[in-house]
């Protein structure tokens, strides 16, 4: 997989960053239509780092995966190297 650093606009409810709701890539900004699934990593090693992840469908029906490391409070998306081609 590879990371792709992203600017995200977040939903700020009881936490900063509780929720996607429009991500930008290229110049491109995706609206987030709904979040299908979101899971946390916590510490397991030095070399991986506490975030949260969610898996988005965007109002063009597509799905997406981000990644938002907590500690750096930076967010990627996350894609197969393959789909760098066929990706805005």
């Amino acid at each position: 997989m590879d990371l792709i650093p992203i600017r995200v606009e977040s939903y700020a409810g009881y936490k900063a960053d509780e929720s996607p709701r429009f991500f930008y890539w290229d110049n491109i900004r995706f609206e987030i239509k709904e979040i299908a699934d979101r899971w946390y990593q916590g510490y397991i090693d030095s070399e991986e780092l506490a975030a949260n992840y969610f898996k988005v469908i965007t109002t063009d029906d597509k799905f997406y995966l981000l990644k938002h490391e907590l500690e750096a409070d930076q967010w990627y998306l996350l894609i197969k190297g393959e789909m760098m081609n066929v990706l805005p």
